[in-house]
């Protein structure tokens, strides 16, 4: 009888224990960014698994994540590009960004018979996107892979249909290589593309690349990786012809004069061996987050969330072919994350 009590008793504690650690679990919401989802996927599992709070990340592009922070739908938003003084005018208090990653973007081509690794650099890849050179036998591409045997396949440019902090730094790279292309297109989340098929997301332009024989598309390097694509090498500002990697990917932040918010942009590097379309890849969120139906706890939430992916969750951005953040940008994020309150007072 005591032995059953016993049982009964520990059963029930169990379960009290159990009832008391799911009620005490948050749910963290997040839209934005497809560039870094492989990335967060594997973060925001990890992060479960160990604090047992749940993150919801729907990747739906940096543009309408850019949107969903301003109208206060997320807790937090994510972008590949910064957002811009004025992009910020219209969000209901004072919005903060801290990079979480480097990523690179690569151009990715369907090639038929092609086993060499293309060369590209800034002039040809923009000339392509202006719809200037149609085919893959074109002179500008044998002048930078002239040992290799260039069909005469028309050239399907393939682009992001949706709003796209890769299209920002694709674009934002070719403004800086190409006055035509500044003066023409410009850069931002979405432009007037002059030629191309549209995908969303990277998976998208990933997809068309992969089913279309002649195609080029600009994706984030993992989704290169993942899908099996060829893409090439660039040439960077010191003229060296650079394959993407974590470390030329790291070297585009050396150098460069990181500012207090952390908003800036890493393309085109002058470090001689960085990869010359790299870009961080940003979280945005309110400085104050007593909004809303928010409470105290679910800033808290929110605040170690982001303090563990600027820290122990970095483990998993190399292993995904992302690199992790320099220790200064560490501690430029660590110093914006200190800055959150509730309703002014500190969290």
């Amino acid at each position: 009888m005591k032995t059953n009590l016993k049982k009964r008793m520990t059963l029930g504690l169990g379960l009290m224990a159990m009832t008391a650690a799911a009620a005490s679990a948050a749910t963290i919401t997040g839209a934005g960014a497809s560039f870094p989802f492989p990335l967060y996927s594997k973060m925001f599992a990890e992060y479960k698994a160990a604090t047992s709070n749940d993150v919801n990340y729907q990747s739906v592009g940096s543009g309408s994540g850019q949107q969903q922070i301003i109208a206060r739908t997320v807790d937090f938003g994510a972008s590949d590009n910064p957002m811009s003084d004025e992009a910020m005018k219209p969000a209901p208090g004072k919005l903060l960004h801290i990079p979480t990653a480097i990523g690179a973007v690569v151009p990715s081509y369907n090639l038929p018979g092609v086993t060499t690794k293309l060369n590209f650099d800034g002039p040809l890849l923009a000339n392509i996107y202006l719809g200037k050179i149609k085919l893959w036998s074109d002179p500008a591409i044998k002048a930078l892979n002239p040992d290799v045997t260039l069909p005469g396949l028309p050239i399907t440019v393939a682009r992001r249909s949706d709003g796209s902090g890769t299209t920002a730094v694709f674009t934002d790279y070719l403004s800086k290589v190409s006055s035509e292309w500044k003066t023409k297109v410009g850069s931002a989340n979405s432009v007037q593309w002059p030629v191309g098929v549209g995908g969303k997301g990277n998976d998208g332009v990933a997809g068309i690349v992969k089913s279309t024989p002649g195609a080029i598309g600009y994706v984030e390097l993992i989704y290169a990786k993942q899908t099996k694509l060829d893409f090439g090498a660039v040439k960077n500002r010191a003229g060296k012809l650079i394959v993407a990697d974590n470390g030329p990917a790291a070297l585009a932040a050396q150098g460069v004069v990181i500012p207090a918010d952390t908003r800036v942009s890493i393309t085109n590097s002058a470090n001689a061996d960085a990869y010359p379309i790299a870009s961080f890849t940003y979280i945005i969120f309110y400085q104050d987050q007593k909004y809303a139906n928010r409470t105290a706890a679910d800033a808290k939430n929110l605040k170690d969330l982001l303090s563990w992916m600027i820290t122990t969750g970095q483990q998993y951005n190399e292993p995904l072919d992302y690199a992790k953040l320099p220790a200064n940008v560490v501690n430029k994020a660590k110093t914006i994350i200190n800055s959150m309150n509730y309703g002014g007072a500190k969290i």
